[in-house]
């Protein structure tokens, strides 16, 4: 996993919500970064800390939730 991103160059990323955001809204938010990274950070927090993953370890993520062996 790559380090946290710095609140400054998190916030010149285009953020996406989850679409299995809740009623209030609040939920993940996702940003691609270059070489197919993302980031993801707690739309609950949009200066908080912010979780940087290579796009390796983004792709074994999503097919882990796709196969249910997150939640």
């Amino acid at each position: 996993m790559n380090p946290s991103l710095s609140s400054a160059s998190a916030s010149a990323l285009t953020w996406i919500k989850s679409s299995y955001s809740g009623v209030n809204g609040n939920c993940l938010e996702i940003a691609q970064l270059p070489s197919e990274s993302r980031a993801v950070r707690d739309s609950k927090v949009p200066y908080g800390p912010v979780l940087g993953f290579s796009a390796t370890h983004w792709a074994k993520f999503t097919a882990g939730v796709k196969a249910g062996q997150i939640a």
